[in-house]
Protein backbone atom coordinates (compact mmCIF):
# COMPACT_ATOMS: atom_id res chain seq x y z
CA UNK A 1 0.00 0.00 0.00
CA UNK A 2 1.06 3.45 -0.81
CA UNK A 3 1.82 5.48 2.25
CA UNK A 4 2.73 9.46 3.42
CA UNK A 5 5.90 10.45 5.16
CA UNK A 6 7.03 14.20 5.78
CA UNK A 7 10.81 14.82 5.57
CA UNK A 8 10.53 16.59 8.82
CA UNK A 9 8.54 19.08 10.66
CA UNK A 10 9.74 21.96 8.92
CA UNK A 11 8.52 20.38 5.10
CA UNK A 12 6.15 22.58 2.92
CA UNK A 13 3.69 19.67 2.83
CA UNK A 14 2.95 16.15 3.45
CA UNK A 15 2.99 14.18 -0.02
CA UNK A 16 2.34 10.77 -0.65
CA UNK A 17 5.93 9.11 -1.43
CA UNK A 18 7.64 5.95 -2.04
CA UNK A 19 11.55 4.80 -1.97
CA UNK A 20 11.03 4.29 -5.79
CA UNK A 21 10.76 8.24 -6.10
CA UNK A 22 14.29 8.36 -6.15
CA UNK A 23 15.24 6.88 -9.58
CA UNK A 24 13.26 9.47 -11.28
CA UNK A 25 15.06 11.99 -8.96
CA UNK A 26 18.21 10.89 -9.63
CA UNK A 27 17.75 10.68 -13.27
CA UNK A 28 16.64 15.09 -13.11
CA UNK A 29 19.03 15.97 -10.64
CA UNK A 30 21.78 13.68 -12.73
CA UNK A 31 21.23 15.33 -15.92
CA UNK A 32 22.83 18.35 -14.54
CA UNK A 33 26.31 16.72 -14.91
CA UNK A 34 25.81 16.23 -18.34
CA UNK A 35 24.66 19.30 -19.13
CA UNK A 36 26.89 21.50 -16.98
CA UNK A 37 29.29 19.24 -16.30
CA UNK A 38 30.24 17.04 -19.69
CA UNK A 39 28.32 19.75 -21.77
CA UNK A 40 26.38 17.08 -23.93
CA UNK A 41 22.62 18.93 -24.07
CA UNK A 42 20.92 16.29 -26.04
CA UNK A 43 22.13 13.46 -23.76
CA UNK A 44 21.20 15.61 -20.91
CA UNK A 45 17.85 16.69 -22.19
CA UNK A 46 16.73 12.95 -22.94
CA UNK A 47 17.98 11.77 -19.52
CA UNK A 48 15.82 14.30 -18.19
CA UNK A 49 12.39 13.43 -20.40
CA UNK A 50 13.32 9.60 -19.23
CA UNK A 51 13.33 10.79 -15.39
CA UNK A 52 9.82 12.79 -16.25
CA UNK A 53 8.60 9.47 -18.28
CA UNK A 54 9.48 7.43 -14.60
CA UNK A 55 7.77 10.13 -12.58
CA UNK A 56 4.38 10.20 -14.19
CA UNK A 57 4.58 6.30 -13.92
CA UNK A 58 5.63 6.57 -10.04
CA UNK A 59 2.25 8.98 -10.05
CA UNK A 60 0.45 6.87 -12.71
CA UNK A 61 0.78 3.75 -9.98
CA UNK A 62 -0.30 5.77 -6.79
CA UNK A 63 2.96 5.10 -4.90
CA UNK A 64 4.11 8.93 -5.27
CA UNK A 65 1.56 12.21 -5.47
CA UNK A 66 2.95 14.85 -7.93
CA UNK A 67 6.43 13.72 -8.17
CA UNK A 68 5.84 14.82 -11.81
CA UNK A 69 5.15 18.51 -11.10
CA UNK A 70 7.89 18.97 -9.27
CA UNK A 71 10.67 17.36 -10.94
CA UNK A 72 9.14 19.40 -13.82
CA UNK A 73 9.68 22.06 -12.31
CA UNK A 74 13.38 21.49 -11.57
CA UNK A 75 13.48 20.10 -15.43
CA UNK A 76 12.66 23.49 -16.76
CA UNK A 77 14.71 25.60 -14.72
CA UNK A 78 17.74 23.00 -15.99
CA UNK A 79 16.48 23.78 -19.26
CA UNK A 80 16.29 27.21 -19.22
CA UNK A 81 20.25 27.28 -17.70
CA UNK A 82 21.12 25.35 -20.52
CA UNK A 83 20.32 27.51 -23.47
CA UNK A 84 23.63 30.00 -22.30
CA UNK A 85 27.12 28.83 -21.90
CA UNK A 86 28.37 29.51 -18.34
CA UNK A 87 31.60 30.45 -19.21
CA UNK A 88 31.91 33.99 -17.78
CA UNK A 89 31.77 37.04 -20.09
CA UNK A 90 31.85 40.55 -18.27
CA UNK A 91 30.75 42.56 -21.35
CA UNK A 92 27.53 44.12 -21.80
CA UNK A 93 26.08 41.71 -23.52
CA UNK A 94 27.31 38.23 -21.71
CA UNK A 95 25.97 40.06 -18.47
CA UNK A 96 22.25 40.69 -19.43
CA UNK A 97 22.65 37.52 -21.04
CA UNK A 98 23.19 35.77 -17.89
CA UNK A 99 20.55 38.15 -16.16
CA UNK A 100 17.66 37.33 -18.22
CA UNK A 101 18.47 33.54 -18.64
CA UNK A 102 19.44 32.45 -14.79
CA UNK A 103 16.31 35.03 -13.95
CA UNK A 104 13.94 33.01 -15.96
CA UNK A 105 15.36 29.48 -14.68
CA UNK A 106 14.13 30.99 -10.66
CA UNK A 107 10.92 32.90 -12.16
CA UNK A 108 9.66 30.60 -14.41
CA UNK A 109 9.16 27.16 -12.13
CA UNK A 110 8.06 29.94 -9.12
CA UNK A 111 5.19 31.26 -11.91
CA UNK A 112 3.85 27.78 -12.57
CA UNK A 113 3.67 26.31 -8.93
CA UNK A 114 2.18 29.35 -7.90
CA UNK A 115 -0.25 30.31 -11.24
CA UNK A 116 -0.83 27.27 -12.91
CA UNK A 117 -0.14 24.30 -9.67
CA UNK A 118 -1.55 27.42 -7.59
CA UNK A 119 0.70 26.03 -4.48
CA UNK A 120 2.91 28.44 -2.61
CA UNK A 121 5.47 25.95 -2.27
CA UNK A 122 8.81 28.16 -3.43
CA UNK A 123 9.17 30.49 -0.85
CA UNK A 124 12.01 33.12 -0.71
CA UNK A 125 12.24 34.11 3.13
CA UNK A 126 14.09 36.99 3.82
CA UNK A 127 12.96 37.58 7.00
CA UNK A 128 12.02 35.08 9.91
CA UNK A 129 11.69 37.37 12.53
CA UNK A 130 14.34 35.61 14.53
CA UNK A 131 17.34 36.77 15.74
CA UNK A 132 20.95 34.54 14.89
CA UNK A 133 22.37 33.68 17.85
CA UNK A 134 25.83 33.12 18.43
CA UNK A 135 26.29 30.48 16.87
CA UNK A 136 25.38 31.84 13.62
CA UNK A 137 27.63 34.78 13.87
CA UNK A 138 30.24 32.91 14.55
CA UNK A 139 29.72 30.46 11.57
CA UNK A 140 30.36 33.31 9.29
CA UNK A 141 33.24 34.19 10.83
CA UNK A 142 34.48 30.89 10.40
CA UNK A 143 33.11 30.91 6.86
CA UNK A 144 34.78 34.10 5.79
CA UNK A 145 38.15 32.62 7.57
CA UNK A 146 38.15 29.37 5.72
CA UNK A 147 37.97 31.10 2.36
CA UNK A 148 40.49 33.14 3.10
CA UNK A 149 42.75 30.71 4.13
CA UNK A 150 42.01 28.31 1.17
CA UNK A 151 40.65 29.82 -1.64
CA UNK A 152 44.10 31.49 -2.80
CA UNK A 153 45.72 27.87 -2.64
CA UNK A 154 43.04 26.60 -4.82
CA UNK A 155 42.25 28.94 -7.70
CA UNK A 156 46.26 29.91 -8.07
CA UNK A 157 48.15 26.54 -8.10
CA UNK A 158 44.70 24.62 -9.84
CA UNK A 159 44.95 27.46 -12.40
CA UNK A 160 41.16 27.91 -12.25
CA UNK A 161 41.16 31.67 -11.62
CA UNK A 162 41.95 31.66 -15.61
CA UNK A 163 38.42 30.65 -16.09
CA UNK A 164 37.17 33.64 -15.16
CA UNK A 165 38.15 36.73 -17.37
CA UNK A 166 41.41 39.11 -16.94
CA UNK A 167 40.38 42.00 -14.78
CA UNK A 168 43.47 44.48 -14.20
CA UNK A 169 40.97 47.64 -15.19
CA UNK A 170 38.47 49.34 -12.09
CA UNK A 171 35.73 49.10 -14.75
CA UNK A 172 36.54 45.55 -15.49
CA UNK A 173 36.65 44.50 -11.60
CA UNK A 174 33.49 46.24 -10.67
CA UNK A 175 31.92 44.19 -13.35
CA UNK A 176 33.31 40.96 -11.74
CA UNK A 177 32.56 42.20 -8.34
CA UNK A 178 28.08 42.87 -9.96
CA UNK A 179 28.70 39.41 -11.67
CA UNK A 180 29.71 37.23 -8.89
CA UNK A 181 27.46 38.81 -6.04
CA UNK A 182 24.65 38.30 -8.52
CA UNK A 183 25.53 34.87 -9.31
CA UNK A 184 25.86 33.90 -5.82
CA UNK A 185 22.28 35.38 -4.55
CA UNK A 186 20.43 33.68 -8.08
CA UNK A 187 22.46 29.96 -6.51
CA UNK A 188 20.45 30.56 -3.33
CA UNK A 189 17.55 31.32 -4.77
CA UNK A 190 17.34 28.41 -7.30
CA UNK A 191 19.22 25.53 -5.77
CA UNK A 192 18.13 25.96 -2.33
CA UNK A 193 14.82 27.88 -2.63
CA UNK A 194 13.43 26.07 -5.56
CA UNK A 195 15.18 22.40 -6.07
CA UNK A 196 15.51 21.85 -2.73
CA UNK A 197 12.86 23.19 -1.18
CA UNK A 198 10.87 21.11 -3.77
CA UNK A 199 12.72 17.38 -3.54
CA UNK A 200 12.21 18.31 0.66
CA UNK A 201 8.32 17.27 -0.19
CA UNK A 202 9.10 13.80 -1.49
CA UNK A 203 12.74 13.01 0.28
CA UNK A 204 14.38 13.12 4.07
CA UNK A 205 15.90 16.46 4.22
CA UNK A 206 19.74 14.38 3.88
CA UNK A 207 18.10 12.89 0.35
CA UNK A 208 16.95 16.29 -0.84
CA UNK A 209 20.39 18.13 0.25
CA UNK A 210 22.50 15.43 -2.02
CA UNK A 211 19.92 15.18 -4.96
CA UNK A 212 20.37 19.33 -5.10
CA UNK A 213 24.01 19.27 -4.72
CA UNK A 214 24.57 17.06 -7.51
CA UNK A 215 22.45 19.93 -9.66
CA UNK A 216 24.32 22.91 -8.25
CA UNK A 217 27.80 21.81 -7.79
CA UNK A 218 27.74 20.45 -11.89
CA UNK A 219 26.12 24.46 -12.11
CA UNK A 220 29.65 25.54 -10.03
CA UNK A 221 31.36 22.87 -12.43
CA UNK A 222 30.63 24.99 -15.85
CA UNK A 223 31.26 28.66 -14.25
CA UNK A 224 34.39 27.49 -13.54
CA UNK A 225 34.81 25.43 -10.16
CA UNK A 226 37.07 22.84 -12.27
CA UNK A 227 40.15 20.82 -11.32
CA UNK A 228 39.64 19.55 -8.06
CA UNK A 229 37.15 22.43 -7.54
CA UNK A 230 34.65 19.77 -6.28
CA UNK A 231 36.45 18.64 -3.21
CA UNK A 232 35.19 22.02 -1.77
CA UNK A 233 31.73 23.07 -3.91
CA UNK A 234 30.26 19.91 -2.81
CA UNK A 235 30.38 20.98 1.46
CA UNK A 236 29.87 24.02 0.41
CA UNK A 237 26.80 23.26 -1.38
CA UNK A 238 25.46 20.26 1.37
CA UNK A 239 26.26 23.08 3.83
CA UNK A 240 24.07 25.49 2.89
CA UNK A 241 21.13 23.06 2.13
CA UNK A 242 21.26 21.61 5.84
CA UNK A 243 21.90 25.58 7.43
CA UNK A 244 18.70 26.68 5.06
CA UNK A 245 17.04 23.67 6.57
CA UNK A 246 18.28 24.74 10.16
CA UNK A 247 17.48 28.68 9.72
CA UNK A 248 14.99 28.75 7.40
CA UNK A 249 16.59 32.04 6.66
CA UNK A 250 17.11 32.88 3.01
CA UNK A 251 19.03 36.06 4.14
CA UNK A 252 21.29 34.10 6.19
CA UNK A 253 22.59 30.82 3.55
CA UNK A 254 22.97 34.51 1.17
CA UNK A 255 25.22 36.39 3.63
CA UNK A 256 27.59 33.49 4.19
CA UNK A 257 27.57 32.64 0.44
CA UNK A 258 28.35 36.24 -0.08
CA UNK A 259 30.94 36.33 2.53
CA UNK A 260 32.71 33.36 0.62
CA UNK A 261 32.08 34.77 -2.35
CA UNK A 262 33.72 37.99 -1.42
CA UNK A 263 37.07 36.04 -0.80
CA UNK A 264 36.48 34.71 -4.29
CA UNK A 265 36.35 37.87 -6.00
CA UNK A 266 39.11 39.52 -3.77
CA UNK A 267 41.62 35.72 -4.57
CA UNK A 268 40.56 36.73 -8.62
CA UNK A 269 41.68 39.86 -8.75
CA UNK A 270 44.86 38.97 -6.71
CA UNK A 271 45.63 36.30 -9.16
CA UNK A 272 45.51 38.68 -11.75
CA UNK A 273 46.97 42.24 -10.50
CA UNK A 274 48.96 41.37 -7.23
CA UNK A 275 46.73 42.92 -5.15
CA UNK A 276 44.86 42.82 -2.79
CA UNK A 277 47.98 40.94 -0.86
CA UNK A 278 46.18 40.28 2.10
CA UNK A 279 45.77 36.02 1.88
CA UNK A 280 48.25 33.90 4.22
CA UNK A 281 48.72 30.98 2.25
CA UNK A 282 48.96 32.37 -1.63
CA UNK A 283 51.38 30.91 -3.46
Amino acid sequence: MPHTTVADAADVAALRTHPIALLPALLVCGAAVLLFGFMVPLAGYAMLAVGLVVAWLCDRSGRTERLLADLALIAVGQVIISTVSLKADLSDAGMVRFAVVLGLAVLVPYLISRYVYREHVIRFPWRTGRRWNRTQWLYLIFVTLAGWLILPFYFITSGVYQNWPTVTEPDTIARLFVGVAAVGTWDELFFICTVFVLLRRHFPSWQANLLQAIVFVSFLWELGYQSWGPLLTIPFALIQGYTFKLTQSLLYVFVVHMLFDAVVFAVIVYAHTGWPAIFLLAP
